[in-house]
């Protein structure tokens, strides 16, 4: 699509929610204009942990879970941390959060995040096919590891959950553990490998890929600053950034957390959390991961990466506008260290970006109700990476008028409002 030439639809945001929606609206034939401040997939997306698994079907709030949370408040390695001062406004999404965690409400949850991830690394393979990089993509197991054997159990309640969506998985002891992976510390006494799922060996890079795969189909990319949006009396949809305002007929809203900030004025108020998660990475290591490694104790996430080897994790309740909190950087790279214990840390790179999150763990897909043409692709909070392709495809469907034959109710923007009477 050239400069000059008005788009059939637009999309705001360019993380890889917003790049696969546009992969996909530009692979139905329609003129797609692309807009973010940052490069394609260089922000939060740039930071995730690298997995791309179709059985991550496991909601974040789960019954029981109200118990931990004190203690990991308390522990400054904890893998949840809420700034004082932030408490009373987190506070009622908190209480959502754990609702959220009823034994009748997770496996509904369960069922529609599958949904999403059912065919992630297909979607991947896809995108990435033609572009000369799909290594970008490797095989992988997820390795949760435990210490306290008994705590490595096919049947707790998030592998029953994954089992009940077709995960393959099998527990090994400690001995199996070394061979598979023999850079990780003897402490770990046991692990559930779940099978049949990839890892991104640099997700920035798959972003920045993708983006050109985009531009080389007739998309067009802007790098402008989103200030608002407003529904045009004539149909559409205006949207105004530091060049001015423009319109287009539809609008696909893919901006992560800010996205909630550009519906309030439409009287939409949707309970979305800025989780801010951070990364440190290791430039020369000395080891190597062979599969995407949880810390079960600690709750964090380790993957060799062509950048290095990366550690990820933490979920910090502070607000969109915080500074970095230097201690979740130095604790994760304590925590590193004590997974790995020949690990060179020096030259350590550290990173921070803002999840989406909304209480129950599912995203806003589908045309928001009351706004026609305004499409919502936004609060993939942990799960981004994973949802993308899909969510994507769903997109292009709605936008393009193809039914969709498939309960999106789940997933409906305002589905956390009051009905008034």
């Amino acid at each position: 699509m050239s400069a000059s030439s008005s788009p059939d639809v637009t999309v705001l945001g360019a993380g890889i929610v917003g790049i696969c929606s546009a992969l996909s609206l530009a692979g139905r034939g329609l003129r797609v204009r692309l807009i973010d401040r940052d490069a394609p997939g260089q922000a939060t997306s740039y930071g995730n942990a690298g997995i791309i698994s179709p059985w991550s079907v496991v909601p974040q709030s789960m019954p029981g879970l109200w118990k931990k949370v004190p203690g990991w408040l308390l522990d400054p390695l904890g893998p949840v941390a809420v700034k004082p001062g932030y408490l009373p406004k987190v506070a009622p999404w908190g209480l959502r959060f754990l609702a959220e965690g009823r034994d009748r409400r997770i496996h509904q949850i369960s069922d529609a995040m599958g949904f999403l991830c059912r065919n992630c690394v297909e979607g991947f393979r896809l995108h990435l096919a033609g572009t000369g990089h799909e290594d970008l993509i490797r095989d992988s197991y997820y390795v949760h590891a435990s210490r306290n054997p008994e705590e490595a159990d096919l049947n707790s309640l998030g592998n029953r959950l994954r089992a009940a969506q077709g995960a393959d998985m099998e527990r090994i002891g400690a001995a199996d553990l070394r061979d598979l992976e023999p850079a990780l510390t003897t402490e770990f006494q046991a692990a559930i490998l779940i099978k049949g799922q990839a890892r991104a060996l640099s997700p920035g890079r798959i972003g920045a890929v993708l983006a050109e795969k985009f531009l080389s189909m007739g998309g067009e990319i802007q790098t402008r600053t989103v200030r608002g949006i407003l529904p045009s009396e004539t149909g559409g949809w205006t949207y105004t950034t530091e060049a001015g305002q423009d319109w287009t007929p539809k609008l696909v809203l893919a901006m992560g957390v800010w996205s909630g900030e550009l519906l309030k004025p439409l009287g939409i108020k949707i309970p979305m959390e800025a989780e801010r998660g951070y990364h440190v990475s290791f430039p020369a290591p000395g080891v190597a991961l062979n599969n995407s490694i949880m810390d079960m104790d600690m709750k964090f996430v380790a993957s060799s990466m062509e950048e290095g080897l990366r550690v990820a994790g933490t979920a910090e309740f502070a607000g969109l506008d915080q500074p970095l909190n230097r201690k979740r950087l130095d604790g994760l790279a304590e925590l590193a260290k004590a997974l790995l214990p020949d690990l060179r840390a020096d030259g350590m790179e550290t990173w921070s970006g803002q999840r989406p999150s909304l209480p129950d763990s599912l995203p806003c897909i589908g045309e928001v109700e009351g706004f026609p043409d305004l499409i919502a692709a936004f609060g993939h909070s942990h799960y981004g990476l994973m949802m993308a392709p899909k969510t994507g495809r769903l997109v292009a469907d709605i936008v393009s008028g193809t039914p969709v034959n498939e309960d999106l109710s789940p997933f409906r923007t305002r589905r956390y409002e009051r009905t008034k009477t």
